[in-house]
């Protein structure tokens, strides 16, 4: 089986890795427990964040970028927009689909800081 047949759904496909109801492939992992631990340690470290989640693609699984205040963010795999607006009222923050909203510039300012740090 080729590498497109799995992204098809195709038969063949590694069962548990990239599916979800609509058989379609993807060539991502899928979320962990890690994931949702480092999103759960993030806000609670930061002030001001906001999530903005990232539908699931062809290659990629959905995922949530979380921005604090100062612009800093992180992006992890979840399992769908449903469990990142779960996750989204249990933590107490907004969230937004990042399609509609787009990313704020906060966030565009702190990876340009990061990029001249390390040069």
């Amino acid at each position: 089986m080729g590498l497109f047949d799995r992204l098809r759904g195709g038969r063949g496909s590694r069962p548990g890795r990239g599916r979800d109801d609509g058989g379609r492939g993807t060539l991502d992992r899928g979320s962990q427990r890690t994931d949702l631990t480092h999103l759960e340690q993030f806000v609670a470290s930061r002030r001001g964040v906001e999530g903005y989640v990232e539908p699931r693609t062809a290659v990629t699984e959905t995922t949530i970028v979380l921005v604090a205040a100062d612009g800093e963010w992180t992006r992890r795999r979840i399992a769908g927009a449903e469990v990142a607006r779960k996750l989204s009222r249990d933590l107490s923050i907004p969230v937004y689909d990042a399609q509609v909203t787009g990313y704020p510039q906060r966030m565009r300012d702190w990876s340009a800081r990061q990029k001249q740090n390390r040069l």
